[in-house]
């Protein structure tokens, strides 16, 4: 009963694990679980062999039901994985259980013939072993036999996220229940911006969405200085709600807008010279929302720049560098405040972005 419970502890554990049901401890249970139902199949081994199979009740009830967890994981695992290599693992399992059970049914039934039959299987896996290793050593064809490709190695694809950065904060002492955790605590961020998650606490935290318990995404641990990063294209328009599982009390929303088309400021033509009445950037006063992406057009004969600043002085939030005519800069403002630009050739060309 104890192996065989045991068993049936360890199965339930391992399917809620692969079936992706414990998420976020999936590494741990994979482990204890695992155990559990090794340490489990021992005792039911010895058991067997001991006092042969029970059949009492309980042990009919404890049988059904790790054969019905069995089966059903296994029926699951089968059909709904994309392993190319699951057809080999069950043939290898079968491979090493049938002959097990074959002599764990001698061994109890009709031991004279166990020991014999044991030796048999035992002398032929380490022939076969040995067989494999000393042709795989020693007879092995010389490589000038064997046709060789040639690979040829391509570049790695830069798989890293790219588009306009919003930040978001993890603060310092949010992990103590009821202080301020994530900020902003909802973060309004067109579809295409990276979110960034940057831990400013002493301790770890997650950033983890509430829907599957990570199923959308997960950050797993941020521990302190570290920063998350997630591309908004993978997910749909909408709202979604996340949390830390360390400390679940610290739960945040991420509100996920359609793109919106930029906001457009044109240089226009002759803005290189200063004279009264002459518009340098149109508007030079601009008010926008956080989030709002803006685009500079040059639409001047001269060169001109995009730089943030009071002249002479730079402060290197944005800076165009040098358009030439008919180039365009773009850049989105993640946070609010009132920001000063000019043109370093001609720095009497001013502007204002005002951020709500």
């Amino acid at each position: 009963m104890p192996g065989m419970g045991l068993t049936a502890i360890g199965l339930a554990g391992l399917t809620l694990s692969y079936a992706g049901i414990a998420h976020t401890f999936i590494d741990g249970m994979h482990a204890l679980t695992g155990l559990t139902m090794f340490v489990g199949l021992i005792f039911l081994a010895a058991g067997i062999l001991d006092g042969g199979v029970s059949t009492s009740n309980r042990a009919k009830a404890t049988t059904l039901v790790v054969l019905s967890i069995a089966l059903g994981f296994g029926m699951y695992s089968m059909t709904m994985n994309s392993s190319n290599y699951t057809v080999t693992i069950a043939g290898i399992l079968m491979a090493i259980a049938f002959p097990a059970i074959i002599i764990s049914y001698l061994y109890m039934k009709h031991p004279a013939y166990a020991k014999p039959i044991g030796a048999i299987v035992s002398m032929a896996a380490a022939t076969g072993i040995i067989m494999w290793v000393a042709f795989g050593i020693f007879s092995a064809p010389d490589t000038y036999m064997i046709p060789q490709q040639v690979g040829v190695e391509e570049p790695e694809e830069d798989i890293t996220p790219s588009g306009p950065i919003f930040a978001i904060e993890i603060l310092a002492e949010s992990a103590q229940e009821g202080n301020p955790d994530y900020s902003p605590d909802v973060a309004v961020v067109p579809q295409g911006h990276i979110v960034e998650w940057t831990n400013v606490d002493t301790v770890a935290h997650t950033v983890t969405s509430t829907e599957g318990f990570g199923e959308l995404f997960d950050s797993s641990l941020i521990n302190a200085g570290e920063i998350f990063t997630l591309d908004t294209n993978d997910l749909e328009v909408g709202e979604y709600e996340y949390l830390c599982i360390v400390h679940p009390w610290m739960v945040a929303t991420l509100v996920i807008e359609a793109p919106k088309e930029p906001t457009k400021v044109a240089i226009p033509e002759g803005a290189a010279i200063p004279e009264d009445g002459q518009i340098y950037y149109d508007p030079e006063t601009l008010d926008i929302t956080i989030g709002t992406t803006v685009s500079w057009n040059n639409a001047d004969t001269t060169v001109h720049t995009v730089t943030s600043g009071k002249a002479p002085e730079i402060d290197g939030i944005f800076d165009s560098g040098m358009m030439s005519a008919g180039d365009t800069f773009e850049f989105t403002f993640t946070d609010s405040g009132t920001f000063d630009y000019f043109c370093t050739f001609h720095p009497w060309m001013v502007g204002i972005v005002n951020v709500e």
